[in-house]
């Protein structure tokens, strides 16, 4: 999809040429003389008349009228160099792209000099613009039977520069495509997405990129007796799955994090029933899930020197004769023992053994990710992930990563307090919901206890794995955050 060409072919055959215009020395930008030598002045005309900003996200289209060969010049404005950050940098961009979209541009040729400042180097540029171009596109599957328009994509996108920079592009490209396979798996129904869909998913992905695949199946869990994810599926007809990817960057399996997500593929809460209004959209409950196998497409396609198991433990949280109840005591992969006071609480259970699992398979640090609690949401909204961790200073270095991916993250505490009240049952070890009080901080010291001394950072994205609207990189619904977060930390080395 992505070409480089060299400057001379800026004029050459396509819909549109896109151009950035910075509010510092206009005049001064090459590409904008030529282009507008070429146009016969016309660009000086629109500034003159008011009709050619530079401001930040401006977007001006000006008709060639056949003076050149492609038919549009974009030009989008991004403000004073100083005070563009990455995140206003890259919204940019997908700004432009959606406006591309709306016209229906499926060719183009982006003039990466015109982008680039002292703050963005070619590279950067490059990334964030094949990035940001492919998420801001982006549109959901749907079912309806009336749709005869076709999807939209972009043909071909030409950067025109003489630096080498194709692999920054495969790299912006791959970012994009993880965080869109997470949507796409987000916005899937129940019905069709059950933990079974799921496995094969995950299967296919590992095949396409060479990953290690082990996919255990009920009577394996039942074997190694893995009762916490057990449990949340006695209620269910379809059977559940501990879905296990592995990539290996290194000559030895060793230094490994483990990566844990969330597949709950539809949470009815159980006998903990939830709500009418609460249980629509439940079928987004396996975003964590999403996650981890959008950030897995990423590292398999660009291959770092490191080493990461991904485990997922998947199922339905459903209703029936069968289905675990309050009051009931079971017995986790781990040997601790938990007295179930909600069934709602579901995913902590499911995960509690697969990160007992993950370690199994020699995981030195872990992260799991999972929309775990309503609880998040009330205490951040939906714009903020919430965080807790047993090590300051592992946190520390992730924390670094999701400023740079514009994936911002808040701690919660994590206090003896709070690990009384989970250890605080008079039946087994632990019990899966003391209540009210601090909701995601007691999900998260929940988990804890199987994480236990290895390094664990735990993400709550409740609120920021969907938006209620249209933004900038991308279409109301499933974000897929935290895939960039997460592969970025692998790629850029771990501390």
């Amino acid at each position: 999809m992505f070409t480089v060409k060299p400057k001379e072919q800026l004029f050459d055959s396509t819909q549109a040429i896109v151009i950035g215009l910075y509010h510092e020395n206009r005049h001064q930008q090459k590409v904008y003389q030529e282009i507008n030598s070429a146009l016969g002045e016309v660009l000086d005309e629109y500034v003159k008349h008011g009709d050619l900003s530079n401001d930040y996200k401006a977007v001006t289209k000006v008709y060639t009228l056949g003076r050149i060969e492609p038919k549009r010049i974009y030009v989008l404005g991004l403000g004073k160099k100083k005070e563009l950050t990455r995140s206003s940098y890259i919204k940019a961009i997908g700004h432009l792209a959606k406006e591309l979209k709306k016209d229906r541009i499926t060719q183009f040729s982006f003039v990466l000099d015109s982008f680039v400042s002292d703050q963005f180097s070619e590279e950067e540029v490059s990334t964030l613009f094949a990035e940001a171009t492919l998420t801001a596109i982006y549109d959901f599957p749907n079912y309806k039977t009336n749709n005869s328009k076709p999807p939209f994509g972009f043909e071909s996108i030409s950067v025109i520069t003489d630096k080498p920079i194709q692999k920054a592009l495969d790299e912006g490209h791959a970012y994009a495509d993880g965080i869109n396979t997470a949507r796409y798996l987000v916005q899937l129904p129940g019905n069709l997405l059950t933990a079974t869909d799921l496995a094969h998913f995950a299967e296919h992905l590992a095949h396409d990129l060479g990953l290690g695949i082990e996919i255990l199946e009920k009577e394996d869990l039942e074997r190694l007796g893995m009762g916490a994810l057990l449990a949340v599926n006695q209620g269910s007809v379809e059977p559940p799955k501990m879905i296990v990817l592995k990539y290996q960057g290194k000559e030895k399996w060793e230094d490994v994090l483990g990566l844990v997500g969330k597949g709950i593929t539809f949470d009815t809460g159980g006998y903990s029933l939830k709500s009418k209004e609460g249980i629509v959209g439940m079928k987004s409950d396996m975003g964590g899930a999403a996650s981890v196998l959008g950030a897995m497409e990423i590292i398999g396609r660009l291959k770092p020197k490191e080493n990461v198991v991904a485990v997922i433990p998947s199922t339905d949280n459903m209703i029936s004769g069968s289905a675990f109840k309050p009051d009931d005591v079971i017995t986790s992969f781990s040997g601790k023992t938990i007295e179930v006071l909600n069934t709602d609480a579901e995913g902590r259970l499911a995960l509690a053994d697969a990160i007992t699992y993950a370690k199994h398979h020699g995981a030195s640090r872990l992260i799991d990710v999972a929309t775990l609690t309503g609880g998040v949401i009330v205490a951040l909204g939906d714009w903020i992930t919430g965080a807790m961790t047993n090590d300051q200073e592992y946190y520390q270095s992730f924390e670094e990563i999701t400023k740079w991916t514009d994936e911002p993250i808040w701690q919660l505490p994590y206090l003896p307090v709070y690990q009384e009240k989970v250890r605080g049952s008079e039946l087994a070890d632990l019990n899966n919901s003391p209540g009210r009080k601090a909701h995601p901080i007691m999900a998260g010291s929940f988990l804890a206890e199987f994480a236990e001394n290895t390094p664990w950072i735990h993400l709550d994205i409740a609120g920021t794995s969907t938006s209620d609207k249209e933004y900038d990189l991308g279409p109301k619904g499933p974000t897929g955050v935290m895939v960039k977060s997460l592969a970025a930390y692998i790629l850029k080395g771990q501390k």
